[in-house]
């Protein structure tokens, strides 16, 4: 018999991970591509406009991913906040 994933708790639906209709990739993109630049901080208030359950940790994996393919580049403005610039068109 199979075991079943279920998380950290188990037993508790809020242990699950929703899946997205839209990849969290893509609206980053399309917030980048509206604005051109922006904060982190910023960047993730519009992007929990979508997704409530976003998290900093997500935003910086999608950030991660985007920077080493060379689509954006990240720039530190003061301690604890960096500008997000979109280096070309998606």
């Amino acid at each position: 018999m199979a075991r079943r994933y279920e998380g950290k708790k188990r037993g508790s639906m809020s242990a699950f991970k929703t899946w997205r209709a839209y990849p969290l990739y893509t609206i980053v993109a399309e917030i980048l591509e509206r604005k051109s630049s922006i904060t982190d901080e910023d960047l993730l208030e519009a992007v929990r406009e979508y997704y409530r359950d976003a998290s900093f940790s997500d935003i910086n994996r999608i950030l991660m991913r985007m920077e080493i393919s060379g689509l954006i580049t990240v720039s530190t403005l003061m301690r604890g906040k960096r500008l997000i610039e979109l280096r070309r068109k998606l």
